[in-house]
């Protein structure tokens, strides 16, 4: 079986972060492993504490991974703190670490502050240009790219400048403000649109999460760059589709809406 790690924050209720990547891994067929950057007490409706991990123990995490079961791909997300992204960044290139996955978390879907602003430079710095792919949303784009995007042509331009600038393939996710969920691929120097269906369902909590999660599983198992984003499309398509209704606000997705075993089966009613 195909590994990969997660390297990000643990959120509390279950639909984003390490467990929402710990879920999309296993249902794409991989063996998942963790690295927990922060934890942090959460729901849908916001961020109420962040706990970081220390720098040393943070690099215990991930040498106690690489040492024993090398991940077929890496998934980095929410790093709060630039201290901890260079310690990640570090271990990574001394492990030699393959596939690896940057998803540049800064604000939670219920609008908080994930990462404190000294942290990007170093997150740009340090770990994009040893990314196999790095997947901003556009408000995070636009913090990176240092432009304004509105529309298609902007997101083309802010691609190009983002993965020219730092070396690194991009997937920039257009989102329902600007074209309902048509992503745009720039790698090896050419543009590949990925065209989503608007699906009618307000809770994404965590859909950043997943999609990254998913390719990394995909990249895992052998999947060329581009099938690896169509795939997870896919699936992260199917997870919003089931329509789970959880929490307050902005809920989690049904990451096991494909999975049907003996185990899976709920209690039939007497």
């Amino acid at each position: 079986m195909k590994t990969a790690l997660t390297i990000a924050g643990s959120d509390s209720s279950g639909g984003a972060g390490i467990q929402a990547d710990i879920k999309t891994m296993t249902m794409n067929g991989v063996y998942a492993m963790s690295v927990i950057t922060a934890l942090t007490a959460q729901n849908t409706i916001g961020v109420r504490g962040i706990l970081e991990s220390t720098p040393e123990f943070l690099k215990q995490q991930i040498d106690a991974v690489f040492e024993d079961i090398f991940p077929d791909s890496v998934k980095i997300g929410m790093v709060s703190s630039s201290e901890l992204i260079g310690v990640i960044a570090e271990r990574l290139r001394y492990h030699k670490a393959k596939n690896i996955v940057v998803d540049p978390v800064m604000v939670a879907t219920s609008g908080s502050s994930l990462i404190k602003t000294d942290a990007v430079k170093t997150l740009t710095k340090e770990l994009f240009p040893i990314a196999t792919l790095i997947t901003p949303n556009v408000p995070e784009a636009e913090i990176i790219s240092g432009l304004t995007i509105k529309n298609e042509d902007d997101m083309v331009v802010a691609a190009k400048t983002i993965g020219d600038t730092y070396g690194c393939s991009v997937l920039l996710k257009g989102g329902h403000n600007i074209n309902d969920a048509n992503d745009l691929l720039y790698a090896n120097k050419e543009f590949c649109w990925f065209n989503g269906k608007r699906i009618n369902n307000p809770n994404t909590h965590g859909t950043g999460c997943t999609l990254s999660s998913a390719i990394a599983a995909n990249l895992a198992k052998g999947f060329e760059l581009k099938e690896a984003v169509l795939r997870a499309k896919e699936y992260i398509t199917g997870a919003l589709l089931a329509q789970l209704n959880l929490g307050k606000d902005s809920g989690p997705m049904n990451h096991n809406f494909d999975l049907k075993s003996y185990f899976a089966e709920e209690k039939i009613s007497d």
